[in-house]
């Protein structure tokens, strides 16, 4: 079974420094119909103006993903980590028993554009932690590049939640494929380009929900960036 999510079906927000669309139910967005999907609670997908940001705000029990597309996202927390975040760069955070944090575009001219995930943990109450990294583009160019994991393997972000995160840059054309495993479920975010899973065009920040499907076919119809959540 394949559920598709549009991207001009997602909520919206657009606060004038911050324009965001959320692909689940988040903030003063409320749909009882996409509340997330397995223990994937949270995609937005945010446009934040130059100089301007997220203020000092506080999480707890939620494993949390930024990932940037374009400009920089400039990071602050309480377990004093402090970093700017580039393009093609991860960021981590575990939130555990609590932690503070913002979140600020430096730069005076360009907007910073990055995906906000949100995953919900397998175990509560946890010590925070945090993690950064930038995955070369040898291990993403037209394959399936592990980018975070339970265990950590393959060097990837180590999350504390029953799920696997795959990055993907396709040139048009390409073919790839996956065998799903059963009783697993899985969701596929377009980044960037336009592809066809199992036979359905999506295009430019479309996704997808896989529930009891035996294999994950995609082919880049342009050139394109994709993410996959492999979920319990």
């Amino acid at each position: 079974m394949i559920t598709i999510r549009k991207a001009h079906d997602r909520g919206h927000a657009d606060h004038g420094w911050l324009n965001s669309y959320h692909t689940f139910s988040f903030a003063s967005y409320y749909d009882p119909d996409h509340m997330g999907f397995r223990s994937l609670r949270v995609m937005n997908e945010d446009r934040v103006a130059p100089g301007q940001g997220f203020g000092t705000h506080a999480h707890e029990n939620m494993e949390i993903i930024s990932y940037v597309l374009a400009g920089a996202l400039e990071h602050k927390d309480s377990m004093g980590n402090g970093a700017i975040l580039q393009p093609g760069e991860f960021q981590r955070i575990s939130a555990g028993t609590g932690i503070e944090h913002s979140e600020f575009n430096p730069s005076v001219e360009k907007p910073v554009h990055f995906y906000q995930i949100w995953l919900i943990p397998s175990q509560t109450d946890l010590s925070p932690s945090y993690e950064q990294k930038q995955f070369p583009d040898h291990q993403l160019n037209n394959q399936f590049c592990l980018v975070a994991s339970p265990t950590g393997e393959k060097s990837s972000l180590t999350i504390h939640a029953d799920a696997r995160v795959y990055l993907s840059k396709l040139t048009a054309g390409e073919i790839l494929t996956m065998p799903l495993a059963e009783e697993r479920h899985n969701w596929i975010q377009v980044l960037r380009g336009a592809i066809e899973l199992n036979g359905i065009v999506l295009d430019t920040s479309d996704a997808a929900a896989l529930s009891e499907e035996p294999t994950l076919a995609i082919t880049a119809i342009s050139n394109a960036e994709i993410m996959i959540f492999d979920l319990v």
